[in-house]
């Protein structure tokens, strides 16, 4: 869904980039406060160059239903059904965006 996504709202001025890293660190390398400070985690990034998540709609992205789109043209469940996933599983996940330049997600899920 990440990616489908970034696809979806590239910027048509310029050639769409998806960057995907992945490591495992303690949680207290993780800018994430829900997390467990000495757990280990994998904490992966998906950031993009495209038009960015506009601040008065960030807070809503991971609510069921909630689409920028119009009527008919998406469900909103995918990044609900994203983020239900990464919390069924111990991990969690967060958004870096600014309008017109990119946006980046920060998942961590638990390492056994």
């Amino acid at each position: 869904n990440l990616i489908s996504n970034a696809l979806k709202f590239s910027r048509p001025d310029i050639p769409s980039i998806i960057i995907i890293t992945s490591r495992i660190v303690k949680g207290k390398k993780i800018d994430n406060e829900k997390l467990s400070p000495e757990k280990n985690y994998c904490h992966i990034t998906v950031k993009d160059n495209g038009n960015g998540i506009p601040q008065q709609v960030v807070e809503k992205i991971f609510q069921p239903f909630f689409t920028t789109k119009p009527t008919g043209q998406g469900t909103g469940l995918g990044l609900s059904l994203s983020y239900e996933i990464i919390k069924a599983h111990g991990g969690d996940i967060k958004v870096d965006t600014k309008e017109g330049e990119y946006t980046e997600f920060h998942i961590a899920l638990p390492v056994p």
